[in-house]
Order: C-alpha cells, then sequence, then structure tokens
C-alpha cells in the first residue's frame, strides 16, 4: 500500500526529532548522583521544548544565511575560543547540524608537527581560510598561541609578544581581504568547569574528550585567566571585536550565540530556481541484477 504524503512527511518530522533527542542524550548519560548534582546546580534550566523551538528558528535561519553566503560569495570565518568543556563544540554541532558541509565546515587542527614549528606561526592556519562561498568554524584557533601555548610552557614570552604584534595585523588584512571575522569567547566558572570534567570522567562516551592538557587547564584556572584578559585587552579591534557568550547554561548559550551570529551579518533571501522531480524513466528491457547476499550489512537490527 502507497503512503500518504501526509503519512511520509509525519515519519520525516519523527526521524529530524529523533536526531535532536539522540544529540541531546550526550547530555544526559552519566551517573545518577552526578545528573542529580547538576540538575541541583541549574535549577532554572530551559524548557526542553521551549529549546528546541528556538533551535529549530535560529537554524532554519542558519540555512538563510548559508544561502546568502554562497549566493553573494561571500567569507566568512567564526572562531570558537574558551576554556575545555565550555561549550564551543555543543554551538558549532548545533550550527552545522542542518547545513551543507560543502559551504559550512570545521576546522579543528591538532597540535603543530615539527616541520609547522618552524613556520611562519600563521602559516598553519592559512590554507583552511574560506573561498568565496564558504562559511568556516575554527573550533580553536591561532589564539591558541595566546592561550594553552603560553601557559603551558609551549611558547616563550618572545613569541607570544611576537604573536600580539602579528595578530591583529593579521585579522585587519583578512577583514581587508573581504573576509568576515568573527570571535567568540566561551565563558564558564570555575565551579561549572569542575563539574563538566566529573560528568566527563563518570560518562565513558565522554572520558576521550579528557585529555592531559584539560586536566592540566584546572590546576592552572588563574593563569588562564591571567592569559586570558591579557589576549581579550589587546586583540579587542573594531574590524574584529570578541565577543563573550556566557556559558554555564549550555542551551541558553547555544541560542544566544547562534542568534547573536545571525545577528553580525546583513544576510537576506536569494533567489532559488524552482525544484521539480523529475519523471523516472522506465526500460521494459531492464532486469535488475541480482547481488550476492554476502553484499549485505546483516540486519541485526
Amino acid at each position: 500500500m502507497t503512503e500518504k504524503p501526509k503519512d511520509w512527511l509525519e515519519a520525516e518530522l519523527a526521524d529530524t526529532l529523533d536526531e535532536d533527542y539522540e544529540i541531546e542524550l550526550e547530555d544526559s548519560i552519566l551517573s545518577q548522583e552526578i545528573a542529580k548534582i547538576y540538575r541541583d546546580k541549574h535549577p532554572d534550566m530551559i524548557d526542553r521544548r521551549v529549546y528546541f523551538q528556538s533551535l529549530l528558528r535560529l537554524q532554519s535561519e542558519l540555512i538563510r544565511l548559508q544561502d546568502w553566503v554562497q549566493y553573494h560569495r561571500k567569507k566568512v570565518v567564526v572562531l570558537f575560543e574558551g576554556r575545555d568543556s565550555a561549550g564551543k563544540g555543543g554551538v558549532i554541532k548545533r550550527l552545522t547540524q542542518r547545513l551543507n558541509p560543502r559551504v559550512v565546515r570545521t576546522v579543528a587542527l591538532p597540535a603543530p608537527s615539527d616541520r609547522e614549528k618552524t613556520q611562519w606561526y600563521f602559516q598553519r592556519y592559512v590554507p583552511h581560510l574560506p573561498a568565496g562561498g564558504e562559511i568556516v568554524l575554527f573550533d580553536r584557533s591561532w589564539y591558541n598561541r595566546a592561550g594553552v601555548e603560553r601557559v603551558m610552557g609551549f611558547a616563550n614570552e618572545d613569541q607570544v609578544e611576537e604573536f600580539f604584534r602579528d595578530v591583529v595585523e593579521f585579522e585587519r588584512m583578512l577583514v581587508r581581504s573581504g573576509i568576515i571575522v568573527i570571535k567568540y569567547w566561551f565563558s564558564i566558572t570555575d565551579e561549572e568547569q569542575q563539574m563538566r570534567f566529573l560528568m566527563r570522567i563518570h560518562d565513558p562516551l565522554k572520558q576521550w574528550k579528557l585529555s592531559p592538557m584539560d586536566l592540566q587547564s584546572r590546576v592552572r584556572w588563574e593563569q588562564y585567566t591571567k592569559a586570558k584578559e591579557d589576549m581579550l585587552e589587546r586583540t579587542n579591534i573594531p574590524e574584529a571585536p570578541w565577543y563573550i557568550v556566557e556559558g554555564n547554561d549550555k542551551k541558553r548559550a547555544r541560542l544566544n550565540c547562534i542568534d547573536h551570529l545571525l545577528s553580525l551579518i546583513p544576510y537576506e533571501d536569494v533567489p532559488h530556481e524552482q525544484v521539480s522531480l523529475p519523471d523516472r524513466v522506465f526500460n521494459p528491457d531492464y532486469e535488475r541484477a541480482v547481488l550476492p547476499p554476502e553484499l549485505y550489512v546483516p540486519q541485526k537490527h
């Protein structure tokens, strides 16, 4: 029996909501005790229905932004910086969830190789900058030098000072070349970071997120704070200002950041060609080949 269009659309919507729910489950797979403590610390958490309604509305606007960027061949760079576990990855995941990966891509570079350490500091970031019609999201960026590299001793003070001399002009060059540069710093409290680290320790699906560097960031909290304050003061320029996202409430941080990003870019509707599904061509002489059963994935579920 052929499915009615209404039934098919309802099934598609249910699948979409299931995907959303699956993503949200990552925040809930915790020991019961940790989950209880977290709820006690966040008594005013946003209602789940309200959160999803707002997120879907913002994601529909992101699609309009994507279309505008692609149509007008704009170039956009968004930097996401902040303390470990501050929620950068969660925002990026929701930003890209419904967008075209050929237009919007995420860059998360590993530690520099021995060869890269001998290059001009910004050199390894340049190949990832957008061409016309692209948005690039940097999950951590060249500001590693002002943060983790400085605090952990991977860069000496001369290298840090050289970075501060160069980075302002580097970003001004990007803006002059037509790239829109947006910089976000995700801010959380000491207590909130401790809670999130404990959640990761007790969640086997998230333990991979905890690196020795993350654990050291707890020990050196005050050093990171001083480095952050110095960085914000010295690199907050009119051409590429910093925007601070309060991240203690993850869901609100996601909504606020996406909403703010949309407000910074003057996108509008662009022309679209009308899409129509062509009729399938049937060849009466074609007979579908029978494929061997070993080619198929076993149906265990």
